[in-house]
């Protein structure tokens, strides 16, 4: 038996993107879908990304963008969009561990075990993966129980075996132009990608104003 997990991130309220790879998902008939993280930040079309995932049973965690957002839109904010979007983003969890077809599957934002911010780059930034940062996060990860480990958090899309840990981060949705399906238990990785667009590898908002 197999599984197919539909695997997203950095959705940043981009629905159009959002619903372009949830479509994706259900023609290739995926059992599951998880996203890692930052639902919220960039655009304001916040809602109606909330409503996609919430409707789609996707199992998703909470991002640094995510928790910007709660901080920054009060309980007593009387608009009843944001109590919708609080409803929801106060309810992810920080990580998700998931034993799948005998595979433990470790999911987070950036890095285990818990962080939301500095994130596994493993590409420069015209998008080659670098050989050292490979050796350095294999090391890092040496430890590591799971099989899987799914984040998102730096914008790069790779999926790349570290040590006995398949790292893989599906890249953001708008900015990357992708999303993954991942094969349980052969650990297999096919990447899909959005809006007609190339995949973009490696995206950060510094490179876009260079």
């Amino acid at each position: 038996m197999s599984t197919r997990l539909g695997l997203i991130s950095d959705v940043h309220a981009s629905p159009v993107a959002l619903a372009e790879a949830l479509q994706i998902f259900a023609e290739q008939r995926v059992d599951d879908i998880i996203c890692a993280g930052d639902i919220a930040g960039y655009y304001d079309t916040l809602l109606p990304t909330v409503r996609l995932l919430a409707g789609s049973g996707c199992k998703t965690i909470i991002g640094n963008h995510d928790q910007s957002w709660l901080e920054k839109n009060t309980a007593e904010d009387n608009n009843a969009g944001h109590h919708e979007i609080r409803d929801y983003l106060q309810q992810l969890p920080q990580t998700l561990e998931l034993c799948i077809e005998g595979k433990r599957v470790f999911v987070v934002h950036a890095n285990p075990p818990s962080e939301q911010h500095g994130g596994i780059k493993l590409r420069d930034r015209y998008g080659n993966i670098v050989a050292e940062r490979k050796a350095d996060w294999t090391q890092s990860l040496a430890d590591f129980e799971p099989d899987v480990l799914i984040v998102g958090h730096t914008h790069q899309v790779y999926a790349e075996q570290l040590g006995r840990v398949l790292v893989i981060n599906p890249g953001s949705v708008p900015f990357n132009h992708s999303c993954m399906i991942l094969s349980l238990p052969d650990l297999s990785v096919e990447t899909y990608a959005l809006g007609d667009r190339e995949i973009t590898h490696c995206w950060n908002f510094s490179m876009q104003q260079s």
